[in-house]
C-alpha cells in the first residue's frame, strides 16, 4: 500500500494523504520519501494552484518512527531526497505554492513541524497536538523551533516546546497554530474548500505574495519593501492582471489561467 496518496482534481487542488492508518501515520523512510515525492509533483505541475496535505485514519500522525528514522538520521541521512521539495520548508527547495493542512487526532512532532510548514491549518475539534521530543532525550529538529515562536509568541511556543505535554484544538487556535477548528466530519470539506477558494485566485499573483511574505521573514521587512515595486510590476503586464481589471469592469468573477 502506497504510504502516501495523491489525488489532482479539476479544482486546481491537490489531495495529499498520508497513509499508514494502521501505524497512526508514524512516518518511516519510504513515507518521508514519498511526501517529498508529492510535494513535488504537486508544485511541478503547472494545472494546480494549492494542495491539501490530509490523513488517512484517526491520527494525523504519531510523529517519526524513531526506531528506524533515528538510527537512519543520526548516520547522516537526510529526511528528505536530495533535489525534491523539502516538506519541512528548511531544504534548498520549498513548494511555491500554497499549501492547507487538515488535522485530527494525534498530531505529534513532525506533525506540528510540517503544519507550521504551511500556508494555512484546519483542526478537527479532536485533534491532540504535541512537540513531544524533549521527553525522548532530543529536541524539535523539523523547524518548530524556528516557526513555533514566530507564530505562536515565544512564551505559547516555550510553554509547548520545553515541557513535550500534549495540548488540544482550541488551545493551537488560541496560540495561532491552527487558523480554524471544525467538527471532525466537516475537516477535509472545510480544508478543501478553503484551498479552492485559493486556486480560483490568480496563480502569479499568490505565488508572488507568497514569496514577498516569506521574504519579509526571511530578510526583514526593510530588505523586502525593496523588492515590492519589482515584484508589482512583473505582474503588471500578465495576462492575468488584464484579466482581473476586465472582470473588474465587467462585474464577473476572473477566469485566470496564470500567464
Amino acid at each position: 500500500m502506497e504510504r502516501i496518496t495523491y489525488e489532482a482534481r479539476e479544482s486546481g487542488v491537490a489531495l495529499i494523504g498520508l497513509n499508514r492508518a494502521a501505524k497512526r501515520n508514524a512516518f518511516d523512510l519510504l513515507m518521508l520519501d514519498e511526501l517529498a515525492e508529492a510535494y513535488t509533483r504537486f508544485d511541478d505541475d503547472a494545472s494546480l494552484r494549492c494542495a491539501v496535505v490530509f490523513a488517512h485514519g484517526d491520527h494525523f500522525t504519531a510523529g517519526l518512527d524513531l526506531a528506524e528514522v533515528g538510527p537512519a538520521v543520526a548516520s547522516g541521512r537526510a529526511l528528505f531526497p536530495a533535489g525534491s521539495v523539502d516538506p519541512l520548508g528548511l531544504g534548498p527547495r520549498r513548494a511555491a505554492k500554497p499549501i492547507v493542512t487538515a488535522i485530527q487526532g494525534y498530531c505529534y512532532t513532525i506533525g506540528i513541524e510540517l503544519a507550521l510548514a504551511t500556508e494555512v491549518r484546519f483542526a478537527a475539534d479532536d485533534a491532540k497536538l504535541a512537540q513531544l521530543e524533549v521527553k525522548r532525550g532530543i529536541f524539535p529538529f523539523g523547524g518548530a523551533t524556528l516557526r513555533m515562536p514566530a507564530v505562536a509568541g515565544y512564551g505559547n511556543a516555550m510553554k509547548h516546546l520545553l515541557t513535550g505535554d500534549v495540548f488540544d484544538a482550541n488551545e493551537a487556535l488560541r496560540a495561532g497554530i491552527v487558523q480554524e477548528v471544525v467538527p471532525r466530519a466537516e475537516l477535509l470539506a472545510r480544508a478543501t474548500a478553503y484551498a479552492e477558494r485559493v486556486a480560483a485566485q490568480a496563480p502569479l499573483a499568490v505565488r508572488a505574495t507568497i514569496a514577498s511574505v516569506r521574504g519579509a521573514l526571511a530578510d526583514g521587512e526593510a530588505a523586502e519593501a525593496l523588492r515590492l515595486l519589482d515584484r508589482a510590476r512583473a505582474l503588471m503586464t500578465s495576462e492575468d492582471a488584464m484579466e482581473g481589471m476586465q472582470s473588474f469592469l465587467e462585474r464577473r468573477d476572473a477566469k485566470f489561467t496564470g500567464t
